[in-house]
């Protein structure tokens, strides 16, 4: 037996699910309803028209897709062909500053202020060391060697300077010069003692030694020297002048005869010789040396 409180239950519950399924069916009624008025009745298709569709809209979705990466690839070549702008500079902030009051400026000329002048002083010249004692004496032997040597006395001037080197050694200057005339001298003599052969020699060997006034040895040498060639003009004046230096006016005036008769030009150089000045008072001298005058 069941007792009324079951019952009531039972009512209750069977009332709540009437009415559920009450709204239920007219919630799908108003939908239904919506639906028939928006969508379009579907066209009902045979079963075997389906795959054929389907197929076709695969295909043409596949050339969209391929559409449209042509289109994305031509759109991303032509931004990268494009040429990139220019970046604006970013703005500086510009900072305002108090305005500064104008101040007259007064231009000056700039002062100019002179260098002193470096004058120069002109270097004092110091007075030259005086020569020693030995010094001294040394020189002046020196010059009297030095004489003998221009004369050609080459004898004596040897002699002069191998006293000098021995006695002032100390003096190195003055006997490194000495020396080296010592051996000058010393190579003229050897030459002189050699005795010349042919008469040109002689003759050039008898003017040395007139020039020196060795006057016997002139003569003995011009003497030689007309043995080789007798007919010589020359060679007979020079024997001329070395006899009237001697005081041998007879024999002077005959070899002065004889030179100019072989060569008249030698005239004008006897007129004007100083070794012939013993000769100009004779009036033979006159007659021979003058006669173009006449």
């Amino acid at each position: 037996m069941s007792s009324p409180v079951a019952k009531s239950v039972k009512r209750l519950t069977s009332r709540s699910t009437s009415r559920h399924s009450s709204a239920t069916s007219s919630s799908r009624k108003r939908v239904l309803a919506g639906r028939s008025t928006r969508l379009k009745p579907a066209t009902k298709r045979s079963p075997a028209g389906k795959a054929p569709a389907r197929k076709a809209a695969k295909v043409v979705a596949r050339k969209q897709k391929a559409k449209s990466r042509i289109v994305l690839a031509k759109r991303q070549n032509a931004k990268a062909s494009k040429k990139p702008k220019k970046q604006t500079p970013a703005r500086r902030s510009v900072v305002v500053r108090p305005k500064k009051t104008a101040t007259r400026v007064i231009k000056t000329k700039p002062i100019l202020r002179r260098t002193p002048l470096l004058i120069r002083k002109a270097p004092v010249s110091m007075p030259p060391p005086q020569p020693t004692h030995d010094e001294a004496a040394a020189l002046a032997a020196f010059e009297a060697a030095h004489k003998e040597f221009a004369r050609g006395r080459f004898a004596d001037a040897r002699n002069l300077f191998r006293a000098l080197v021995e006695k002032f050694p100390a003096v190195s200057e003055v006997t490194a010069r000495a020396r080296t005339y010592l051996a000058v001298a010393d190579s003229r003599l050897r030459t002189e003692m050699a005795p010349p052969r042919d008469a040109d020699s002689l003759y050039d060997r008898g003017v040395i030694e007139l020039n020196r006034g060795e006057y016997v040895a002139a003569q003995e040498l011009f003497e030689r020297a007309l043995k080789r060639e007798p007919e010589a003009a020359h060679i007979h004046y020079g024997l001329a002048a070395s006899r009237a230096r001697l005081g041998a006016i007879d024999t002077a005036l005959k070899s002065l005869r004889r030179a100019l008769d072989l060569q008249p030009k030698l005239r004008i150089r006897a007129q004007r010789d100083h070794d012939l000045n013993p000769l100009r008072s004779d009036p033979e001298f006159e007659q021979l040396v003058f006669a173009s005058r006449d």
